[in-house]
């Protein structure tokens, strides 16, 4: 057996992906690696025929279908039994209404994104808050405790962020208590892992990606390029920024706002996530401006490691996304910011035509005895070809994850709706580490204070570096 057949997991019903973009086209031939599954037990589901080449190559069926809220039921009812898996990589289709149809009909479910239907995101008759990932994710949490004990599984959100890097916490935590000399037993409880967290003192936490990837043909005017989802992206970014807020933060943004219902761990800012710059830290580059872009992580890691409740625990850090897309991309968010949020005309997903570059994908712990620490994955495009065909290193980060939750909810059948800081980080990571290169921890002394004040003044807060206003940049 390779390294890259290191887990073989059987599976002897039928599975449907619903969408064939970048995600869909890199996790199948995971699935047909990982999977004891005939290829004609799984079918691509997709709105239009661009998967149809790529089914064929794999001997699969394809089936061009445009879900809706009218039609959903109607179309998956025929495909799916009892015990079948409903892998949702779609955008603009409810995550909620595709996970309620697999519970009715006891088929396993995950998604990577909580996904409202068409429109959902911007929706003008809703508030900032109700178009929120924290609206998403409540309504999740509302559907799991009003279900019955014992339904089949349904992994949320459980890509590469959110996802994966739900597990490189716990296994950066776990370091961080082996360097600094605590020797508490494990935590193998949320409150447990939420001590742990408190005793190391960590303050903030970023999901701190950087994506170097280039190709031969540069963005041209009126076109949105990227490495992973065009629509996805600019879905996400267009949505209000949000962040688990830390209880050691003194006052709100001035643009910051509390939200009326759940579970309070999160705010939001009146303002695009995809216009909100933040620093943050990766290992290539050192100090870096990233994206403050909502992720469903940013609020189930912030919950996951609180201790208390409400606005004012007694402990929770300070999470947050901190992308510095490639620089395509970021070009792409300009001109999509000055088109007043408008997508462009043109999408291009760079794949192929990638001539190098890597993605630093990882999670920087800050606050700690040793000041910030990284760990996380260090994938270049060489390495990610070279692991498995249709993936660029974006990609692989986030196939790698669905591979691995799938897996799991194929083990684990009936355990309702589950989010990924509940899934056993170990076993999730053990499926996932071929596919992501050099994953390593890295220290620094660096501190959202490093270098200021250099060029002229600027609002700061020198008693606390960890305060978010030091973070991010106005």
């Amino acid at each position: 057996m390779s390294d890259l057949e290191h887990v073989i997991q059987p599976f002897d019903a039928r599975l449907v992906m619903i969408g064939s973009g970048c995600i869909g086209k890199g996790v199948l031939p995971l699935l047909l690696r990982h999977l004891v599954l005939e290829p004609q037990r799984l079918l691509i589901l997709s709105p239009d025929d661009d998967g149809r080449l790529l089914a064929q190559e794999f001997g699969v069926a394809h089936q061009a279908e445009q879900l809706d809220q009218n039609n959903y039921e109607t179309v998956l009812d025929p495909l799916l039994s009892a015990g079948d898996f409903l892998l949702n990589l779609s955008v603009g289709v409810s995550s909620l209404s595709l996970i309620q149809f697999a519970q009715r009909k006891g088929v396993l479910y995950l998604d990577t994104c909580i996904e409202p239907w068409e429109g959902g995101y911007t929706a003008p008759d809703k508030s900032l808050s109700e178009r929120s990932n924290y609206a998403l994710r409540e309504a999740a949490l509302q559907l799991r405790r009003e279900s019955a004990q014992g339904l089949s599984t349904a992994v949320l959100t459980h890509g590469a962020n959110p996802g994966l890097v739900s597990h490189l916490i716990k296994q950066a935590l776990v370091n961080l208590a082996e360097e600094l000399g605590d020797t508490t037993p494990q935590p193998t409880t949320r409150e447990e892992w939420a001590q742990l967290a408190n005793r190391l003192n960590i303050r903030c936490i970023h999901i701190a990606e950087r994506d170097s990837q280039f190709s031969s043909k540069h963005k041209i005017a009126d076109e949105f390029v990227n490495t992973w989802s065009v629509d996805g992206f600019i879905s996400e970014g267009s949505q209000p920024a949000e962040l688990g807020w830390g209880s050691h933060e003194k006052a709100l943004p001035e643009d910051g706002y509390y939200h009326a219902f759940g579970c309070q761990a999160g705010i939001y800012l009146q303002r695009p996530g995809a216009s909100t710059r933040v620093r943050t830290w990766t290992p290539s580059t050192g100090p870096t401006h990233g994206l403050l872009v909502t992720h469903n992580e940013a609020l189930s890691i912030a919950d996951y490691l609180t201790l208390g409740q409400g606005r004012q625990p007694t402990y929770r850090p300070t999470v947050h996304y901190a992308y510095r897309p490639c620089d395509d991309a970021l070009l792409s968010v300009h001109e999509l910011a000055e088109r007043n949020w408008k997508p462009q005309s043109g999408q291009r997903l760079l794949d192929d035509e990638i001539l190098d570059g890597s993605d630093e994908l990882g999670v920087l712990l800050m606050g700690h005895a040793r000041n910030s620490y990284w760990y996380g994955s260090r994938l270049s495009i060489q390495q990610a070809r070279a692991l498995c065909p249709y993936n660029s290193a974006t990609s692989l980060q986030v196939t790698a994850g669905v591979l691995a939750g799938v897996i799991w909810a194929i083990r684990n059948p009936q355990r309702g709706i589950v989010e990924p800081d509940e899934l056993p980080f170990r076993e999730i990571l053990q499926i996932c580490m071929p596919y992501l290169g050099k994953v390593e921890g890295i220290y620094s002394d660096w501190t959202p204070l490093t270098g200021r004040h250099s060029l002229m003044p600027e609002q700061t807060d020198e008693s606390d570096p960890w305060q978010f206003v030091n973070v991010r940049i106005t």
